[in-house]
Protein backbone atom coordinates (compact mmCIF):
# COMPACT_ATOMS: atom_id res chain seq x y z
CA UNK A 1 0.00 0.00 0.00
CA UNK A 2 1.27 3.50 -0.97
CA UNK A 3 2.57 5.09 1.95
CA UNK A 4 0.84 8.72 1.48
CA UNK A 5 1.57 10.56 4.69
CA UNK A 6 5.16 8.90 4.30
CA UNK A 7 5.41 10.62 1.01
CA UNK A 8 4.84 14.03 2.12
CA UNK A 9 7.37 13.66 5.09
CA UNK A 10 9.84 13.33 3.07
CA UNK A 11 8.79 16.07 0.30
CA UNK A 12 8.77 18.20 3.62
CA UNK A 13 12.22 17.38 5.17
CA UNK A 14 13.82 18.16 1.59
CA UNK A 15 12.48 21.61 1.57
CA UNK A 16 13.91 22.05 5.02
CA UNK A 17 10.33 22.76 7.06
CA UNK A 18 9.39 21.72 10.42
CA UNK A 19 5.75 20.16 11.10
CA UNK A 20 4.89 22.79 12.92
CA UNK A 21 5.61 25.48 9.33
CA UNK A 22 3.07 23.05 7.56
CA UNK A 23 0.80 23.23 10.17
CA UNK A 24 0.32 26.49 10.64
CA UNK A 25 0.39 26.75 6.47
CA UNK A 26 -2.69 24.41 6.78
CA UNK A 27 -4.10 26.16 9.85
CA UNK A 28 -4.61 22.79 11.88
CA UNK A 29 -2.30 21.86 14.74
CA UNK A 30 0.79 19.85 15.05
CA UNK A 31 -0.21 16.81 16.26
CA UNK A 32 -3.10 16.64 13.45
CA UNK A 33 -0.31 16.54 11.61
CA UNK A 34 2.05 14.02 12.55
CA UNK A 35 -1.07 11.97 12.02
CA UNK A 36 -1.60 12.90 8.89
CA UNK A 37 2.24 12.22 8.06
CA UNK A 38 1.34 8.31 9.51
CA UNK A 39 -1.44 7.78 7.18
CA UNK A 40 -1.40 5.35 3.95
CA UNK A 41 -3.85 7.38 2.70
CA UNK A 42 -4.90 11.27 2.25
CA UNK A 43 -8.39 12.59 0.63
CA UNK A 44 -7.30 14.95 -2.56
CA UNK A 45 -8.36 17.86 -0.86
CA UNK A 46 -5.97 17.51 2.14
CA UNK A 47 -3.25 16.56 0.34
CA UNK A 48 -3.58 19.43 -1.84
CA UNK A 49 -3.22 21.86 0.91
CA UNK A 50 -0.07 20.24 1.92
CA UNK A 51 1.48 20.43 -1.14
CA UNK A 52 0.05 24.11 -1.61
CA UNK A 53 1.77 24.37 1.97
CA UNK A 54 5.14 23.43 0.48
CA UNK A 55 4.64 25.77 -2.15
CA UNK A 56 4.11 23.26 -4.85
CA UNK A 57 0.79 22.99 -7.24
CA UNK A 58 -0.92 19.64 -6.79
CA UNK A 59 -1.94 18.44 -10.42
CA UNK A 60 -3.71 14.96 -10.82
CA UNK A 61 -3.16 13.65 -14.03
CA UNK A 62 -4.71 10.51 -16.03
CA UNK A 63 -3.10 8.69 -18.82
CA UNK A 64 -3.98 7.31 -22.22
CA UNK A 65 -2.28 5.23 -24.56
CA UNK A 66 -2.48 5.48 -27.98
CA UNK A 67 -5.54 2.76 -28.83
CA UNK A 68 -7.62 4.22 -25.91
CA UNK A 69 -11.36 5.18 -27.62
CA UNK A 70 -11.23 8.52 -25.96
CA UNK A 71 -7.23 9.66 -27.61
CA UNK A 72 -8.86 8.31 -31.07
CA UNK A 73 -11.72 10.44 -30.53
CA UNK A 74 -9.40 13.74 -29.79
CA UNK A 75 -6.29 13.19 -32.36
CA UNK A 76 -7.84 15.91 -34.36
CA UNK A 77 -7.69 18.47 -31.70
CA UNK A 78 -4.83 17.02 -29.30
CA UNK A 79 -0.84 17.15 -30.52
CA UNK A 80 -0.89 12.93 -30.62
CA UNK A 81 2.34 13.05 -31.87
CA UNK A 82 4.12 15.21 -29.30
CA UNK A 83 3.21 13.18 -26.28
CA UNK A 84 5.73 10.91 -24.05
CA UNK A 85 5.88 7.26 -24.57
CA UNK A 86 2.44 8.01 -27.55
CA UNK A 87 0.39 9.12 -24.51
CA UNK A 88 -2.21 11.67 -23.41
CA UNK A 89 -2.12 12.75 -20.45
CA UNK A 90 -5.22 15.08 -19.11
CA UNK A 91 -5.54 16.68 -15.78
CA UNK A 92 -8.51 15.56 -13.42
CA UNK A 93 -8.10 18.02 -10.13
CA UNK A 94 -7.73 21.80 -11.73
CA UNK A 95 -10.25 24.44 -11.72
CA UNK A 96 -9.65 24.74 -15.87
CA UNK A 97 -11.28 22.35 -18.24
CA UNK A 98 -8.88 20.73 -20.56
CA UNK A 99 -6.40 22.18 -22.63
CA UNK A 100 -5.99 22.27 -26.33
CA UNK A 101 -2.58 20.71 -26.79
CA UNK A 102 -2.44 21.88 -30.38
CA UNK A 103 -2.71 25.35 -31.02
CA UNK A 104 -3.23 26.96 -33.89
CA UNK A 105 -1.58 29.37 -36.61
CA UNK A 106 -3.94 31.42 -38.82
CA UNK A 107 -3.18 33.44 -41.75
CA UNK A 108 -4.81 37.15 -41.65
CA UNK A 109 -4.40 39.65 -44.51
CA UNK A 110 -2.77 42.84 -42.61
CA UNK A 111 -5.95 44.93 -42.82
CA UNK A 112 -7.73 42.65 -40.87
CA UNK A 113 -5.26 41.29 -38.20
CA UNK A 114 -3.61 44.66 -37.08
CA UNK A 115 -7.16 45.47 -35.63
CA UNK A 116 -7.55 41.84 -34.14
CA UNK A 117 -4.16 42.85 -32.05
CA UNK A 118 -5.46 46.06 -31.05
CA UNK A 119 -8.49 44.66 -29.30
CA UNK A 120 -10.95 46.30 -31.66
CA UNK A 121 -11.50 43.05 -34.26
CA UNK A 122 -12.82 40.60 -32.21
CA UNK A 123 -13.73 37.56 -34.51
CA UNK A 124 -12.29 36.04 -37.93
CA UNK A 125 -14.76 34.91 -40.66
CA UNK A 126 -13.55 31.63 -42.35
CA UNK A 127 -15.45 29.40 -45.29
CA UNK A 128 -13.89 26.32 -43.04
CA UNK A 129 -12.54 25.90 -39.88
CA UNK A 130 -12.86 22.84 -37.14
CA UNK A 131 -15.84 23.68 -34.85
CA UNK A 132 -14.15 21.37 -32.00
CA UNK A 133 -11.39 23.79 -31.25
CA UNK A 134 -11.38 24.04 -27.28
CA UNK A 135 -11.90 27.07 -25.60
CA UNK A 136 -8.94 28.80 -24.97
CA UNK A 137 -6.72 27.21 -28.23
CA UNK A 138 -3.85 30.05 -29.20
CA UNK A 139 -4.09 31.34 -32.62
CA UNK A 140 -0.88 32.67 -33.43
CA UNK A 141 -1.41 35.48 -35.91
CA UNK A 142 0.58 35.04 -39.40
CA UNK A 143 0.04 38.58 -41.26
CA UNK A 144 0.40 38.25 -44.70
CA UNK A 145 2.03 40.09 -47.64
CA UNK A 146 3.40 42.63 -47.09
CA UNK A 147 4.46 42.42 -43.71
CA UNK A 148 5.06 38.59 -44.04
CA UNK A 149 5.57 38.07 -40.17
CA UNK A 150 3.81 36.13 -37.00
CA UNK A 151 2.56 39.43 -35.25
CA UNK A 152 1.04 38.66 -32.34
CA UNK A 153 -1.51 35.69 -30.70
CA UNK A 154 -5.23 35.60 -29.51
CA UNK A 155 -7.24 32.92 -27.36
CA UNK A 156 -10.05 31.10 -29.33
CA UNK A 157 -12.93 32.04 -27.42
CA UNK A 158 -15.55 29.84 -29.09
CA UNK A 159 -15.93 28.75 -32.82
CA UNK A 160 -19.64 28.74 -34.66
CA UNK A 161 -20.85 27.51 -37.74
CA UNK A 162 -23.80 29.81 -39.26
CA UNK A 163 -25.08 30.74 -41.91
CA UNK A 164 -23.88 33.34 -44.32
CA UNK A 165 -26.94 35.60 -44.02
CA UNK A 166 -26.91 35.59 -39.87
CA UNK A 167 -23.37 36.25 -40.11
CA UNK A 168 -23.62 39.16 -42.09
CA UNK A 169 -26.25 40.26 -39.78
CA UNK A 170 -24.51 39.43 -36.12
CA UNK A 171 -21.16 39.78 -36.93
CA UNK A 172 -20.02 42.44 -39.64
CA UNK A 173 -19.04 45.21 -37.50
CA UNK A 174 -17.02 42.84 -35.30
CA UNK A 175 -15.49 41.38 -37.97
CA UNK A 176 -14.50 45.27 -39.57
CA UNK A 177 -15.11 43.46 -42.90
CA UNK A 178 -17.35 45.62 -45.92
CA UNK A 179 -20.19 43.87 -47.59
CA UNK A 180 -18.89 43.48 -50.90
CA UNK A 181 -15.64 41.78 -49.57
CA UNK A 182 -17.97 39.71 -47.07
CA UNK A 183 -20.44 38.50 -49.89
CA UNK A 184 -16.94 37.75 -52.59
CA UNK A 185 -15.02 36.07 -49.83
CA UNK A 186 -18.38 33.79 -49.24
CA UNK A 187 -19.67 33.42 -52.56
CA UNK A 188 -20.13 29.96 -53.32
CA UNK A 189 -21.39 28.30 -49.91
CA UNK A 190 -24.29 28.47 -47.13
CA UNK A 191 -22.59 28.09 -44.44
CA UNK A 192 -19.42 30.26 -42.68
CA UNK A 193 -17.13 29.92 -39.56
CA UNK A 194 -16.84 32.55 -37.20
CA UNK A 195 -13.61 32.43 -34.60
CA UNK A 196 -14.14 34.49 -31.51
CA UNK A 197 -11.50 35.83 -30.12
CA UNK A 198 -10.22 37.21 -26.42
CA UNK A 199 -7.07 38.25 -24.90
CA UNK A 200 -5.36 39.29 -28.07
CA UNK A 201 -2.26 41.26 -28.16
CA UNK A 202 0.82 41.83 -30.51
CA UNK A 203 4.09 40.71 -29.98
CA UNK A 204 6.46 43.34 -29.09
CA UNK A 205 9.15 41.50 -32.00
CA UNK A 206 7.74 40.32 -34.75
CA UNK A 207 8.97 36.99 -35.91
CA UNK A 208 9.41 37.42 -39.61
CA UNK A 209 9.10 34.56 -42.44
CA UNK A 210 12.75 34.19 -43.03
CA UNK A 211 13.10 33.95 -39.44
CA UNK A 212 10.72 31.18 -39.41
CA UNK A 213 11.47 29.33 -41.99
CA UNK A 214 15.05 29.15 -40.81
CA UNK A 215 14.43 28.26 -37.33
CA UNK A 216 10.81 26.01 -37.52
CA UNK A 217 10.96 25.26 -40.86
CA UNK A 218 7.59 27.25 -41.37
CA UNK A 219 5.66 27.68 -44.25
CA UNK A 220 3.05 29.85 -44.00
CA UNK A 221 -0.57 28.31 -44.71
CA UNK A 222 -3.22 29.33 -47.14
CA UNK A 223 -5.96 29.41 -44.18
CA UNK A 224 -4.91 28.05 -40.99
CA UNK A 225 -2.07 25.07 -39.81
CA UNK A 226 -1.58 23.63 -36.44
CA UNK A 227 1.08 25.57 -34.56
CA UNK A 228 4.55 22.22 -35.10
CA UNK A 229 5.51 21.38 -31.31
CA UNK A 230 9.03 23.15 -31.80
CA UNK A 231 7.62 26.46 -32.93
CA UNK A 232 4.96 26.20 -30.01
CA UNK A 233 7.63 25.53 -27.56
CA UNK A 234 9.59 27.92 -28.58
CA UNK A 235 6.90 30.41 -28.28
CA UNK A 236 6.10 29.57 -24.96
CA UNK A 237 10.36 30.03 -23.80
CA UNK A 238 10.66 33.00 -25.31
CA UNK A 239 7.15 35.01 -24.43
CA UNK A 240 8.68 37.33 -21.73
CA UNK A 241 11.18 38.76 -24.89
CA UNK A 242 7.84 39.03 -27.34
CA UNK A 243 5.82 40.44 -25.32
CA UNK A 244 7.77 42.84 -23.23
Amino acid sequence: MLKVGARLKELRRLSGLTQLDIAHKMGIGQTALSRLEQRGDVHVSTLRKYVEALGAKLKIEVGFDKSSPLLLNLQGVFDVNHLDDNQLYLPIFEDEKFKSQRDVVLSIKPTYSEPILAGIKTVELRRRFPVSVPKGTLAYIYSTSPTRALTGVAEIQGVLKESVENIWLNFSETAHIKENDFFDYFSGVETGFVIQFQNARPFHRSLSLDELRSRFDFEPPQSFLYAKPLLREALKYESAALFN
